[in-house]
């Protein structure tokens, strides 16, 4: 048990991008990662393939495993001398729980480290436009639990103190004692017009706050539909939302509180993801396919020993790009292995990934769909031309019988294998199940993945608005029956969130009907 070791993590209250450095860091390195549910499934990104996951979260009433369960597991796989990582919504010590468990690992003489993360009661605030303090309206705050009933006549919390600290006042986890709470507080001494600002889902993109005094926030909250997790913010602080509420003011960005569903790789989602968030949408991933080795190299590396006597290599994608590479680097070799062959990136992306390896590429078509590239090759002379096609186990023979009717001496190398993910066939019906505003569809592969990971059943799919990241893409989904609603001008994921940018600004479909009130922060004041 020498490297054994427990990091108690706090990854924030929602955005993922507020999870600490050091939180994150502690994600790459863990061998078990213990998570809960109120997170970005995104941050799982960061940890090992290698590395076990296990969900311990709370759903709907439902708790994957107690408390104590917990605690026993965390001492478990640190006795097996693995390097875990509790990963807990907010901060690890703020009603989370982060303390028992930490105890529990000192019982057993197990080292533990605390790395503490944003907590929702500051930060939800913040992203409403709210300072927990100002001087001169607020010079305290603080924050307590809504899960205790204020009614109860052995009630811990001073209520009868916290309606007369002239502070602001922060209750978590309190949706369903928020009646008693504020009118307990009205009861104390709180005057019945003091700014209350309730606050669903804090930080997420389909953050909402409702706005409403002491006595009437309550039922304005249950008529705007707003369930858990739900906090709310009590004090003079709210009325300065009216100039701050910064947040609020990205629901006005074109695909503001959209769910849209990202089918690439696990390997291939981040920059889409990232793109999609900075005009306000909500990314689902689904990875119809991954990515896989082949499982005999005998031709590639045969392939590979002779590269500089090709005339050309033409890359389809960064995976075929970073497959060549990783076996080079095996046979001890880099990018003088090309020689005076020429090289070509279909695709932006793809000239990204030669760029990374000190290729500069010498042809980038204007469009990346193979008959295009075939159009722009053809003013070259080929005649005789040796040329290698690294590409993916299933790759369209497009471009190779274009360019060896232009008389190019060509040959097709797989170079990896796409294969569908285990387990993905769930997972995609219960993300389509909770209702999906767009699907995204960046290659042939995951549409023909994606409909067999649903047995064919496109009524799955639910009417979702679907696009695509080029005509190839959206002649194969037309073909198995989908109707297609866009088609983006530029065959990249840039092009592809452009596409989609300039639809939806177009008020083409209505916002959201999965997420209430449809927009991020929608407020009603």
């Amino acid at each position: 048990m020498t490297n054994a070791k427990v990091f108690l993590v706090g990854a924030g209250p929602g955005d993922p991008g507020l999870i600490t450095v050091k939180g994150l860091r502690c994600l790459q390195q863990a061998q078990v990662v213990v998570y809960d549910r109120l997170l970005d499934p995104s941050l799982l990104q960061s940890v090992s393939p290698q590395a076990e996951q296990v969900f311990v979260g709370k759903a709907r009433g439902r708790q994957a495993l107690t408390q104590e369960q917990i605690n026993q597991l965390l001492v478990d796989r640190a006795k097996a001398g693995k390097t875990v990582v509790r990963l807990k919504g907010g901060d690890p010590f703020v009603f989370g729980r982060g303390g028992e468990e930490a105890l529990a690992l000192v019982q057993h003489g197990i080292p533990f480290e605390v790395v503490p993360g944003v907590t929702s009661a500051i930060a939800a605030a913040a992203y409403a436009g709210i300072p927990v303090t100002h001087r001169r309206v607020a010079t305290c705050f603080t924050v307590v639990s809504g899960s205790e009933d204020p009614s109860k006549p052995e009630s811990v919390i001073p209520w009868d103190v916290l309606a007369r600290t002239g502070g602001t006042l922060v209750v978590l986890m309190g949706w369903n004692a928020l009646e008693n709470i504020l009118r307990t507080l009205g009861q104390q001494g709180m005057a019945a017009d003091t700014p209350v600002a309730l606050v669903q889902w804090g930080t997420w993109p389909q953050q909402r706050t409702v706005i409403g005094a002491l006595n009437v926030v309550a039922s304005k909250g249950r008529e705007a539909g707003l369930e858990p997790p739900v906090l709310a913010i009590i004090g003079p602080v709210v009325r300065l939302r009216e100039q701050l509420q910064w947040f609020a003011a990205e629901a006005k960005r074109p695909l503001a509180g959209k769910k849209v569903l990202i089918t690439r790789s696990r390997t291939q989602t981040s920059r889409l993801r990232a793109l999609l968030e900075e005009q306000g949408a909500v990314p689902l991933e689904l990875p119809s396919i991954e990515v896989a080795p082949l499982e005999d190299y005998t031709q590639m590396d045969a392939t590979l020993a002779r590269l500089g006597s090709f005339g050309w290599a033409i890359f389809a994608s960064a995976n075929a790009v970073d497959a060549v590479f990783a076996r080079l680097e095996l046979m001890r070799k880099d990018a003088r292995a090309f020689g005076a062959c020429q090289v070509g990136a279909i695709g932006p992306a793809t000239a990204e990934a030669l760029a990374r390896r000190g290729i500069r590429a010498d042809f980038i078509p204007q469009r990346s769909v193979s008959e295009a590239v075939v159009a722009e090759l053809s003013s070259r002379q080929w005649s005789g031309v040796p040329v290698l096609l690294p590409a993916a186990d299933i790759g369209r023979d497009v471009l190779a019988q274009g360019l060896s009717r232009l008389g190019a001496q060509v040959e097709w190398q797989p170079a990896y294998r796409t294969v569908t993910p285990a387990g993905a066939g769930e997972e995609a019906r219960e993300l389509l199940s909770q209702g999906v505003d767009v699907i995204t569809f960046a290659s042939s592969s995951t549409v023909r993945n994606l409909l067999a990971l649903l047995d064919g059943d496109k009524a799955a799919l639910g009417g979702s608005f679907i696009a695509c990241i080029g005509p190839t893409t959206a002649a194969t989904a037309r073909e198995l029956g989908l109707p297609v609603g866009l088609v983006a001008d530029e065959a990249s994921v840039e092009g592809l969130v452009d596409a989609l940018v300039k639809h939806f600004s177009n008020d083409k479909i209505p916002p959201s009907p999965f997420i209430k009130g449809g927009l991020r922060d929608s407020s009603l004041s």
